[in-house]
């Protein structure tokens, strides 16, 4: 499995009181790194919703190591995994430098706007290696 990779700087807006990353953020961040992933593998959300098909998450996890800071230079490693009939699995590891900081994964279905399940398209087997 191929693993895609962003990398940003977090703005000051991102950290709350204590000066660390609040802890939701990192939701926006596999969100950015996701469309980074889709967008690399050549598949828009754009174009795929005006397809037609739909990725919302069903399920989210995070799991929170280390704190990030303002103005760290983040490295998230996003992995697709097999679709499970039109149920994708998307796995996020996010670094400063070497170290780990939160891992985490989140849940989508292949879906119509009117809520029918779908079957993958080739463009989304093929960004998970199938």
């Amino acid at each position: 499995m191929k693993a895609y990779r962003f990398d940003f700087d977090v703005p000051y807006a991102h950290v709350d009181q204590m000066r660390v990353v609040y802890y939701a953020n990192f939701l926006v961040y596999f969100e950015m790194a996701r469309s980074a992933l889709l967008r690399e593998a050549g598949i828009s959300y754009r174009d795929m919703e005006a397809a037609g098909v739909m990725l919302p998450v069903v399920e989210a996890h995070c799991e929170y190591k280390q704190f990030a800071r303002y103005e760290d230079r983040l490295i998230i490693l996003s992995t697709c995994h097999p679709f499970k009939g039109p149920r994708l699995h998307i796995s996020y590891e996010v670094f400063r430098d070497q170290t780990l900081l939160t891992t985490g994964y989140t849940h989508h279905v292949c879906m119509s706007p009117e809520g029918r399940l779908l079957r993958p398209t080739p463009a989304l087997l093929a960004l998970c290696g199938e």
